[in-house]
């Protein structure tokens, strides 16, 4: 679920409230326990108490975002070479499919941050390409899990953000100018047609309307993580 840069630095609560915290720095790649003390966090949250101890400047706010970034696909990677020692992982046909999704979600963000007005800066940039992280380390994640008929399927309250989540979405696509609009239309409607499920395409919605978003718009949903 996704919000706003303007909320994510605004709303997040201050340091002041955390638990043992690891220290706002640039972790090294294979520093675990640093980036499980990130991971404890929210992304807001880690922001938050990152911009206190350095400042709220776009640049410092890129920083804290990236570390996160790093810290969160750390993890996945771990997952997915776990997933590979125990044969539990995806086969070569999910692999592809989902290699195609994100290629189709890397080109709807990309035309997508360019043609909303004003076109992103660095940390909505920065956002975009943080939350988009979630599409793996789910997919990954739902092979530690037990089967199940139902995973995937939209429960009546997910129905109901569903409606509104096309509609919003409608209302920002009308905002862009009629060449960008057909183009970030086409792309996103790529991404749909994608091998995806229910669920996924709702978190979908909530991710392109994030980037389409008008900064300082009430957010249409939290971050995703």
């Amino acid at each position: 679920m996704l919000c706003t840069t303007a909320n994510a630095q605004q709303t997040a609560p201050g340091a002041g409230n955390q638990q043992a915290s690891a220290p706002a720095h640039k972790p090294h790649p294979a520093d675990a326990t640093f980036c499980a003390g990130v991971l404890q966090k929210s992304s807001s949250d880690w922001v938050a108490q990152y911009t206190a101890e350095h400042s709220t400047s776009p640049d410092d706010t890129v920083a804290a975002i990236n570390t996160y970034a790093k810290c969160y696909d750390a993890r996945t990677s771990r997952l997915a070479a776990s997933l590979g020692k125990s044969g539990k992982g995806p086969l070569m046909g999910a692999n592809g499919d989902f290699r195609d999704f994100q290629a189709a979600l890397k080109d709807f963000s990309t035309k997508a941050l360019a043609d909303t007005n004003p076109p992103a800066d660095a940390v909505r940039t920065a956002y975009a390409s943080l939350y988009a992280l979630q599409f793996r380390y789910e997919f990954l994640k739902s092979y530690t899990a037990k089967k199940d008929a139902a995973a995937g399927t939209l429960t009546d309250d997910q129905q109901a953000e569903m409606a509104k989540a096309k509609n919003r979405f409608g209302e920002l696509l009308g905002l862009l100018k009629m060449d960008q609009f057909h183009e970030v239309h086409s792309a996103f409607s790529k991404v749909l047609e994608s091998q995806i499920n229910d669920v996924t395409k709702l978190e979908v919605y909530r991710y392109a309307i994030f980037i389409l978003a008008r900064p300082g718009e009430k957010p249409f949903a939290p971050p995703p993580f």
